[in-house]
């Protein structure tokens, strides 16, 4: 008999406990899509943020070496402004436009390829949708119902006596 008690109250346990996930999911799905939002937007801020201080720490460290050398300004105009170069004997190598656009391409894949993962997971998705959020609710709640129903306390003898007494 106790093994039997010990059986139910586990079927109890995880029939409720499945009921009231389902439950809470379907009445809660509002409040799990804005945080899964507003989760994705902070980690994309973050990522953002990375990037500009990455860029913050390359142009100070420009800066300090033009401080240093005053004559890096000369060779990086030309080269940063598209211009020829004053110094005969510098050779400059020049793009085509076509080299350019393959370039470009390269640099959209790599940044195509940053992680960025979905707003939200698959199953709040399905769940959202109106038709599955109610069927959600019912199967919860017809959870609770069977797990109290079917997995509730015992009626023993001593209790249809407790009853008869009183009456």
């Amino acid at each position: 008999m106790q093994g039997q008690n010990i059986i139910r109250t586990l079927l109890f346990i995880v029939f409720f406990s499945i009921g009231a996930a389902a439950v809470a999911a379907s009445v809660l799905c509002d409040d799990l899509v804005r945080y899964y939002r507003n989760r994705h937007y902070l980690n994309q801020a973050e990522r953002l943020t990375e990037k500009h201080e990455l860029l913050n720490d390359d142009y100070d460290a420009v800066l300090m070496q033009v401080e240093d050398d005053p004559n890096l300004i000369r060779r990086l105009a030309p080269a940063a402004l598209g211009a020829d170069p004053t110094d005969p004997n510098t050779i400059s190598p020049r793009a085509t436009p076509l080299e350019l656009a393959e370039a470009k391409k390269a640099l959209a894949k790599i940044a195509e390829a940053e992680p960025n993962e979905p707003a939200m997971p698959a199953w709040l998705k399905r769940c959202r949708e109106p038709d599955h959020r109610i069927y959600l609710f019912a199967a919860g709640a017809a959870l609770i119902l069977v797990s109290f129903a079917c997995f509730g306390r015992l009626k023993t003898p001593d209790d249809e006596q407790d009853w008869s007494s009183t009456k």
